[in-house]
Order: structure tokens, then C-alpha cells, then sequence
């Protein structure tokens, strides 16, 4: 069965897409010969006048090309090849000589907004489920079926450059705005309004649009400057920006069909470099945990889960109650001691929802509605009928074994209890419960709203159920969820507490700290670590170090300088004093003072990236060292964990990945270098030696 259908009405042709079998309109290669084939008719076909390209399937217009294909690509001829065959059959759109309407409902992604730039006249509908989107940066390659061209001559560079520099989403509204689209309907007259439309054009009607184009100067100034924001945001460590960049400036100076060549060789050039490889198998990696988790023969299926209770309605249970609320529709609870605390918490967990009216995802009527999901109070109501509670209260062991023993004199007998600790081993706190089998940990990272990744944690006594109805509950609020094991730290902050600590070691040395922070985000991380400790909360960290002493023993002795600042209320940018000064919120620069406080003197100039590499091989060590602890269940997770979970650079394609790309015996030697200058810590994992010593790998060599 063919992906299109195509019906004749009154002169009018409808090109009908509905990819079978598939949840979205994907193009791939048999899609593509059949549009080729398809426009070839359209424009032999004296009947026809005019066009519509539509989507049949439910809530989806068209994604961009399958992944699965230039994922494949093993040389440039390839790589050119198959972009040349996507640049012609999106021209063709723009070629046939008849008007052809784009009515879009539901995502139009990458290859899909390329077909509809080429397209005469574009509508879109006013759901929020419609969004326009060039995401390929993200994939490490650049729009190449046009996307760089036709984008600014449509829209201007500057709002041309913000889509296709950042992979972001425009909403319909702003894609009216801002040119991108024509027409902005109801979905339920999106075929009434684009058959209007057609037999306008038919007519030899055409619309005006303003013209978009700068003067040489200007625009080569804007190029300059938006060169200026990638190189300080990413460095060089992503050319996909760059490459995109250029092709725009060269296309708009010398004209559509130079740019499409640039856009070509940039294409052939990019796909098959590592960078590229490294961020589609990221993406391969998200898109197989977001499948059903596979639970053993005979066990009961996930439990469904609409009602949410939460403890503990301080920063991290009001965030998570938002997102619960939000992107899954349950009703959500909120309980703590106090009601000033409450109140404050549900202020938060609206501010979630009302965070998604303001970038246009839903609008007032949906977001009243979502509002309405949310309640909270001191007592215990709407407790009994909670199919999930999820304890947030602080990080200590004591008080989270009260908060259990007393959420299960308040529940049902089936319904499930997480935890979100983030260093608490599960075995511990499920200790306390009269069923611990309906015990886990699910531990959301901070910002709850924009962290993506979820830790789901069994203990041996979990119900296999249980733990399948967290992976899908965490799921459905739109996370990244891996299952670890149960231990101190768990992944994330398994890997995340050497490298803070380290850098806190490397201030008592006299390391220059902005220095420091200036190498690690050179390198691909979002911050560098002594922003981050700020970030965190030195509270926060210290407490995180007494609790993993167990894992790491004297990998992580005590700090008398945190302990000395914790106690003098310097916890960072929370109390708008910490590491750094402060200035209205926002931070200024690195408070010097500190290394008085640490009796530290200025450390000698070190080599260039020397900084960093002690860091950075901490995290390869701890990474080799948990894996082979069985603290996540394969390499992949490990490296989406540490991707979306610490901010490891993408461009890498994890800390697991990388080893493999340096190889184990690089790896090890260089960690023994630092181990004779820095001490034991930096000692090879045993899991890392016996890789080197076999010269194995994590992953196979791809094919």
C-alpha cells in the first residue's frame, strides 16, 4: 500500500500522506520515489490546476528524512548522493508549474517544512499539536533539501538563523507572525480553507509578501554576529552550526542554486563525520527507552496511574507536580506540615502549567483545565484513591522512613511509593515499609521541568509491576527514564560527585576558577563544575558527599572548607552568596575571598586544557568503574544517563562511548599519569584494566 493517495475534485488534486505502519509521515526512500513519481503526474495532468499536500494520519503532517538512512552513510559520494535526490524532489515542488498548498496539522519537521518552503501558499491549523521545526543542528547535519535557502528568503535571515542555528520550534501563531505560514485555521476547516485557497491560486492569484532581504552589509554583519553567539554557545565542538551559517550567507550572496551546492557538500561532509554519528546514536538511544518496558513472563502488566499524591511540597515536590500535571493530565495532590508551604507549592507546580501558555503550547482554556488537576492541603485527603505517591521530603534517611510509614496508613493496597532521593540507597527507606514491594525510587533531576532524564530504582524486593508502572508513569511525563541499580548515588550523582569534588580540591590548590569553569564548557559541558556547585548548593553537595563516603571511602574525603561555608550560610546562588558574588539574582564573578577562606595560594600556570582532563577522566573512570558495578543495566544507558542527567557532552556520545573512541589503553595510561601527580583517586577502575588488557570495547564497531 502506497504512502499517498491522490484524488481529483473539480480540478483540484489532494496528495494525501499516510505512511502505514509508521506513527508519523517519515520520508524515506519509498516515499520518496513515490512523490517523485506523484509530482511527475501533477504536472503532465491537464485536469489538474492545483494542489494540496495534506496528511491523513491523526495529529501528524510530515516528519523530515528517516534517521535509520543517512545513519547508514559510510562516504561522502553516498552522503551527496542522497541529498542531491532530496534537493531535487523538493524543488520539483516549487518546479511543476501549478500552485500547491502545504496545509499543515501536527508536527512539520525537518524535511517535511523543506517540502512545504517549496510549496505556493502555506496553512497551518491553531492546534498546539502543530509545530514547525528544522531540528537537523541536533542531529549534527544541516537542512539540505533547501532549508537554508528558502527559510530567509521567507522570513528574514535573523529569524531564519534563530530556527536553523537552534533546532527550536515555532508554534503556528508564531509561524503566522513571523511569514513562515499564510493562513492560520481551526483544524476542524483545514480542508475547507486550503481548497479556497487552491482554486484562488488556480486562478493566477499569487500572495504578497514583504521583502525580506538586507542590504550586503547588514546582512553580512548579522552572519558575523550570529557566528560571534555559536562560537561562545557550542565552540567547535558541533561544525554543524558553522556549516549551516555558511550555507545561509553563501546562498543569499550568490543566489539559490550556489547555496543549494553549499548546502550539499556541507551535508555529504557532516553526516558522516563523528560528531553526527555520535548525536543519531544519542538519538537512537532516547527513541529505544521510550519503548514498553519488557516485564518477565508472568508478571502483572503496569498499573494504571491517574492519581498522583506528593509529600512534601518544597522546590522539588511542586515541580514535579506541575510536570505530572501538566504532561500527563493526572490529578495531582500536594501535602505538607505546613500550609504557607503548600500554598507556595502549588504557586510553583501552576507556574509549570502556565510556563506552557506563555511559549504557546496550549492555550487559556487547556491551561485552566490543567490548573484545575491540582490541589493540595495539610491533612491527608485524596490520598486513599492515589495510585502514586511520591515522597520528595529532604534528603534524610530518618524522616523519609516516617513519611513512608505514614503514606501507607493513608493508601490503598496497591497503590505504589517512590522516592525521589538522589543518593538514599531504596533497600534502605524500602526497609521501613510493611510491603516493600511496592517501594522504588524515582529520582527527578533538577529543574524538574527542563532536566530530562528520570532514574527509576528497583530494590530486589521491588514487584517486577511496580517498577514497570514507574518506567511508564515517568515516561508518559515525557522523561528519558533509565533503571538503575539500587546503591549510593545511583548513576548521575555516582558520576557527578568525583567531578565536583575534584573541582573543590583543585580551589584549595589555587586553580583559577574561572579558568577552570572556562575549559569545561569550552569542552562541550553546559557549565563549568564550580558554577555548577554554586548551582547545585554547597548544602546540597556537602550532604551528597556524606552520603556516597560508603561508595567511595577516601576517593572523597570530607572538605573542611564546604563544611566551613555551609556553616556560615554561603550555599551559593539560593542565598545569593556562595562561590560567587551576586548581583540582583544574577551571577557577577568568583568571590576571592574564598581562597582565603581555604588558605589556598594562587596555583602556577598549567598547560592548556590540563584543567579540564583531570575532571574529565574522573568521570571516564567513575563511568567504567559503575558500569561494571551493574549500576545501570548497559553502556547505552550509562551514556544517555550522563548526557541528560550532568550535562556530559553530547557531541562525545557519552562518557562510555568515549572510551571506547580513545580506547581502554589510552584511557588507562593517561589516568595513571594523573594518579602519579594527584594521588590513589585517579587509580584505573579494575573494570577499565581488564578492558585495556583485552582491548575490548562497550559497543560494537557499527557496520
Amino acid at each position: 500500500m502506497g504512502a499517498f493517495k491522490k484524488r481529483v475534485s473539480d480540478h483540484i488534486a489532494w496528495l494525501e500522506l499516510d505512511v502505514a505502519g509508521e506513527p508519523v509521515n517519515k520520508i524515506t526512500r519509498d516515499v520518496r520515489a513515490e512523490l517523485k513519481e506523484l509530482l511527475e503526474s501533477l504536472c503532465t495532468d491537464e485536469e489538474v490546476q492545483a494542489a494540496i499536500l495534506i496528511s491523513r494520519k491523526a495529529d501528524q503532517f510530515m516528519a523530515g528524512a528517516d534517521v535509520e538512512e543517512f545513519a547508514m552513510l559510510k562516504t561522502r559520494t553516498q552522503a551527496l548522493k542522497l541529498v542531491r535526490d532530496g534537493q531535487a524532489l523538493v524543488n520539483r515542488f516549487a518546479t511543476i508549474g501549478k500552485p500547491i498548498v502545504a496545509a499543515i496539522h501536527g508536527p512539520c519537521i525537518g524535511g517535511g517544512l523543506e517540502a512545504a518552503l517549496a510549496c505556493t501558499y502555506r496553512i497551518a491549523t491553531d492546534s498546539p499539536k502543530t509545530i514547525l521545526r528544522l531540528p537537523e543542528v541536533r542531529l549534527g547535519i544541516i537542512p539540505a533539501a533547501g532549508g537554508c535557502q528558502r527559510l530567509p528568503r521567507l522570513i528574514g535571515i535573523r529569524n531564519a538563523l534563530d530556527m536553523i542555528l537552534t533546532g527550536r520550534s515555532n508554534t503556528s501563531r508564531k509561524a503566522v507572525r513571523v511569514g513562515l505560514v499564510d493562513e492560520l485555521v481551526h483544524p476542524a476547516i483545514l480542508d475547507a480553507v486550503a481548497l479556497k485557497a487552491a482554486r484562488q491560486l488556480a486562478t493566477g492569484w499569487r500572495p504578497k509578501r514583504p521583502r525580506k532581504a538586507l542590504d550586503r552589509l547588514a546582512r553580512k554583519a548579522l552572519v558575523a554576529r550570529a557566528r560571534k553567539l555559536v562560537l561562545a554557545k557550542t565552540g567547535e565542538n558541533y561544525p554543524a552550526p558553522l556549516a549551516a551559517l555558511d550555507a545561509v550567507s553563501h546562498g543569499l550572496q550568490y543566489g539559490l542554486d550556489a547555496g543549494l551546492e553549499h548546502e550539499a557538500a556541507h551535508f555529504s561532509e557532516l553526516a558522516i563525520g563523528t560528531v553526527s554519528k555520535n548525536l543519531v546514536r544519542l538519538f537512537f538511544a532516547g527513541t529505544a527507552l521510550k519503548k514498553a518496558y519488557s516485564l518477565p513472563v508472568g508478571a502483572a502488566p503496569p498499573r494504571s496511574i491517574s492519581n498522583v499524591a506528593i509529600v512534601g511540597s518544597g522546590f522539588m515536590g511542586s515541580a514535579i507536580a506541575g510536570v505530572a500535571a501538566a504532561r500527563t493530565c493526572a490529578d495531582v495532590r500536594l501535602r505538607d506540615k505546613d500550609i504557607d508551604r503548600v500554598v507556595k507549592g502549588l504557586a510553583g507546580a501552576r507556574g509549570v502549567v502556565r510556563d506552557l501558555k506563555c511559549k504557546g503550547r496550549i492555550d487559556e482554556y487547556q491551561m485552566r483545565r490543567l490548573e484545575a488537576l491540582l490541589s493540595g492541603g495539610i491533612d491527608w485527603a485524596g490520598f486513599g484513591r492515589a495510585d502514586l505517591v511520591i515522597e520528595a521530603a529532604p534528603e534524610e534517611l530518618d524522616l523519609k522512613c516516617d513519611v513512608v510509614a505514614e503514606v501507607e496508613q493513608q493508601i490503598s493496597s496497591d497503590c505504589i511509593i517512590a522516592s525521589n532521593t538522589s543518593t538514599i540507597p531504596i533497600t534502605q527507606i524500602a526497609a521501613s515499609a510493611r510491603a516493600p514491594q511496592r517501594v522504588l525510587g524515582m529520582h527527578f533531576l533538577s529543574p524538574v521541568a527542563k532536566m530530562p532524564l528520570l532514574e527509576v530504582v528497583a530494590h530486589s524486593g521491588t514487584a517486577p509491576e511496580v517498577l514497570a508502572s514507574a518506567v511508564t508513569f515517568g515516561r508518559a511525563m515525557k522523561k528519558t527514564v533509565i533503571v538503575v541499580k539500587d546503591s549510593a548515588g545511583f548513576w548521575v550523582n555516582r558520576l557527578l560527585a568525583p567531578y565536583l569534588h575534584e573541582a573543590w580540591t583543585m580551589l584549595e590548590e589555587g586553580v583559577d576558577a574561572e579558568l577552570l569553569d572556562s575549559e569545561l564548557t569550552e569542552f562541550g559541558f553546559p557549565v563549568g563544575p564550580i558554577t555548577l556547585l554554586d548551582e547545585v548548593g554547597l548544602d546540597v553537595v556537602r550532604q551528597s558527599f556524606v552520603a556516597l563516603l560508603q561508595v567511595f571511602g577516601d576517593r572523597l574525603e570530607p572538605k573542611e572548607g564546604l563544611e566551613q561555608m555551609v556553616n556560615e550560610g554561603r550555599l551559593g546562588r539560593k542565598t545569593r552568596s556562595g562561590l560567587f558574588s551576586y548581583r540582583r539574582g544574577k551571577k557577577r564573578r568568583f568571590d576571592a575571598s574564598v581562597y582565603d577562606m581555604l588558605g589556598a595560594a594562587p596555583a602556577a600556570p598549567t598547560t592548556e586544557k590540563a584543567l579540564s582532563t583531570r575532571l574529565f577522566y574522573l568521570v571516564l573512570n567513575e563511568a567504567a568503574r559503575a558500569l561494571g558495578e551493574g549500576v545501570v543495566q548497559c553502556p547505552r544507558d550509562g551514556d544517555v544517563g550522563a548526557i541528560f542527567g550532568m550535562g556530559f557532552p553530547p557531541y562525545t556520545g557519552g562518557p562510555l562511548r568515549y572510551i571506547d573512541e580513545m580506547g581502554a589503553t589510552n584511557v588507562v595510561a593517561t589516568l595513571e599519569e594523573l594518579k602519579e601527580r594527584h594521588g590513589n583517586r585517579f587509580a584505573p577502575a579494575p573494570a577499565l584494566q581488564h578492558m585495556a588488557e583485552r582491548k575490548d570495547r562497550y559497543y560494537e564497531q557499527d557496520h
